[in-house]
């Protein structure tokens, strides 16, 4: 059972979100808060396996309420669930030591999918967010379409092959190993050893650091 922490100040939406949650196999909300102070005390208090964090909370808003948070747990995983889609926050999301991040326009079946997915510690990205953060870092570089692979190779210093950036660019777009076997045309096992050879070079230990390293170091 993964015991979740809800931290939404909007009552309507919390209380929406609650529902949701208490429908869903192997989830338990332990514990909802309103604001991100009350978040720290509750994620102490309960100790929860994934926290569902919002952004924009009054007293201190979700990014900082995170970097709190992981200071005395960063066992913990949170997951960025907000409205707010600009490239800053999702940055500052991740620096901060979030597990994922996640629109408010997602569906049901995307939010849940999300939590099991960080309590897995495999890391959720949205996919609309991923693409917007690739779109933005490619921007300086804009031109012919292929230049990237050149500026690939410029801003690899962590010795990743061809084919573990090639598995990385899938990575950010919110593929699983499953997903990223067939787009390449290779077996589930191999895309997992590219998927921890990835981890191991980058000197990370989920998908979404290893994506956030990715795109903030011009990877993809």
């Amino acid at each position: 059972m993964i015991n979740v922490l809800l931290v939404e100040d909007h009552e309507l939406y919390r209380m929406g979100l609650a529902m949701l949650l208490s429908k869903a196999d192997d989830i338990n909300l332990s514990a909802e808060a309103a604001d991100g102070l009350d978040g720290i005390k509750k994620a102490r208090e309960c100790s929860p396996d994934v926290i569902l964090m919002d952004i924009g909370l009054p007293n201190i808003d979700g990014i900082e309420a995170t970097q709190r948070i992981k200071e005395f747990n960063p066992d913990v995983k949170i997951l960025i669930f907000t409205s707010r889609d600009s490239e800053n926050d999702v940055f500052e999301a991740f620096k901060a030591g979030a597990d994922g991040y996640i629109m408010k326009g997602a569906t049901p079946e995307q939010t849940i999918s999300a939590i099991k997915s960080v309590y897995e510690g495999v890391g959720w990205i949205d996919p609309s967010i991923a693409k917007m953060v690739f779109s933005n870092l490619q921007k300086p570089s804009a031109g012919n379409i292929t230049e990237p692979d050149t500026s690939k190779k410029a801003n690899n210093t962590y010795g990743l092959t061809e084919r573990e950036l090639d598995v990385l660019s899938l990575m950010v777009e919110g593929l699983t190993n499953p997903e990223i076997a067939d787009k390449l045309v290779i077996t589930r096992a191999t895309a997992k050893a590219h998927v921890h050879s990835i981890l191991q070079k980058l000197c990370v230990t989920t998908r979404t650091q290893a994506s956030y390293t990715a795109m903030k170091e011009g990877l993809v």
